[in-house]
């Protein structure tokens, strides 16, 4: 493995002479160094593609789970799950210059994360509509977000982002040079990464996402307010279910918080070479900031755990299960699993 070439997703640093649009050159690193970033890659992937089919599993076999906005967090959950099954193989594959002598191979291979990426952009930005539409629009909610209407939404999202994804197969690419290795900065253009995907596709809907779930917050804390001047039993059912809302929406948030924190630094990164082409990087910042890019696929299974009870049951009841074969165990949840209990006890004969 040649460790001048930092095993990126995002950058590759060219071995040809320094030019005015070349990417600057990277000191050497230590063998060990890459042989670390890749044991830390298949850590990344295998937590990711495990604890994102226990998000799908989970919300396939608990019903209380089967929600619009749970359908879009499983169509963010199968993008980091071909994350871990798919783009960081290739990434990996293209550290050591993987495949050599087919060009748009090539490039099909430095594409698919950034199309996995953004379908889990558009994903959680479907989630904030969603929620948006829940607390404005609560009367029309049923028409607007019907199961039908969300698989449409989440077929679109995807086609989007392959479509986003293969801009550079269409001919947004620099031209093949003469040696055979397939490495990012030979083969992808640096301005589609920073003018077209970050700024258009990655920072537009982030920005809009962070105002949608800041007007959330705003209207339901307004809410809170005014019906806890209110009395009676009414208004404080009233009061108890917007502060779900809140509790819901504040989890979704921080899904999209993280995501933002681990994919930005790399994306400066990008800009600041792009701008400054001659400045240098250390290896080291660069390969940290690849792999909290791909860590973020990991992190949210552990994330719904840790923040919504119903998510956190339906793993603990799968685990149940599969620890005891045969034996039709559940964990009871807060909202509801208790209740079930009882009825079926009061069954018993």
């Amino acid at each position: 493995m040649n460790s001048s070439r930092p095993p990126s997703p995002f950058l590759r640093i060219s071995t040809a002479p320094p030019s005015i649009n070349s990417t600057p050159s990277l000191p050497p690193a230590a063998p060990s160094l890459n042989v670390a970033y890749v044991a830390a890659e298949v850590a990344i992937a295998l937590l990711s593609v495990a604890g994102n089919l226990l998000v799908c599993a989970a919300v396939g076999l608990d019903r209380r789970l089967r929600t619009v906005t749970n359908y879009f967090l499983v169509s963010l959950a199968a993008a980091d799950v071909c994350v871990g099954a798919v783009a960081i193989p290739c990434a990996v594959l293209t550290d050591v210059g993987l495949p050599r002598h087919d060009f748009y191979l090539c490039l099909l291979m430095l594409s698919v994360l950034i199309m996995f990426t953004q379908s889990s952009i558009f994903s959680l930005l479907a989630v904030a509509v969603e929620r948006y539409v829940a607390i404005f629009m609560p009367f029309r909610y049923a028409a607007v977000m019907a199961p039908r209407n969300a698989a449409l939404v989440i077929l679109a999202t995807w086609l989007l982002a392959f479509l986003i994804g293969l801009v550079p197969l269409m001919g947004w690419h620099k031209t093949p040079a003469g040696h055979a290795s397939c490495f990012f900065v030979a083969a992808v253009d640096m301005t589609y990464m920073v003018h077209f995907n970050f700024f258009a596709c990655v920072l537009t809907p982030l920005v809009i996402m962070f105002l949608i779930y800041a007007k959330i917050f705003v209207a339901v804390k307004r809410q809170v307010r005014r019906i806890a001047s209110e009395r009676g039993e009414g208004p404080a059912r009233a009061a108890a279910g917007m502060r779900r809302e809140m509790k819901t929406a504040a989890s979704l948030f921080l899904v999209l918080f993280l995501f933002a924190a681990c994919w930005i630094p790399l994306h400066v990164i990008n800009c600041f070479l792009l701008l400054c082409p001659r400045c240098p990087v250390p290896l080291e910042l660069l390969l940290a900031a690849i792999l909290l890019s791909h860590a973020n696929s990991a992190v949210n299974p552990f994330l719904y755990a840790y923040t919504m009870t119903a998510f956190r049951d339906a793993f603990r009841a799968i685990f149940t299960r599969w620890r005891r074969p045969g034996e039709a165990s559940s964990a009871p949840s807060r909202d509801g699993g208790e209740e079930v209990s009882a009825r079926r006890t009061r069954r018993t004969p």
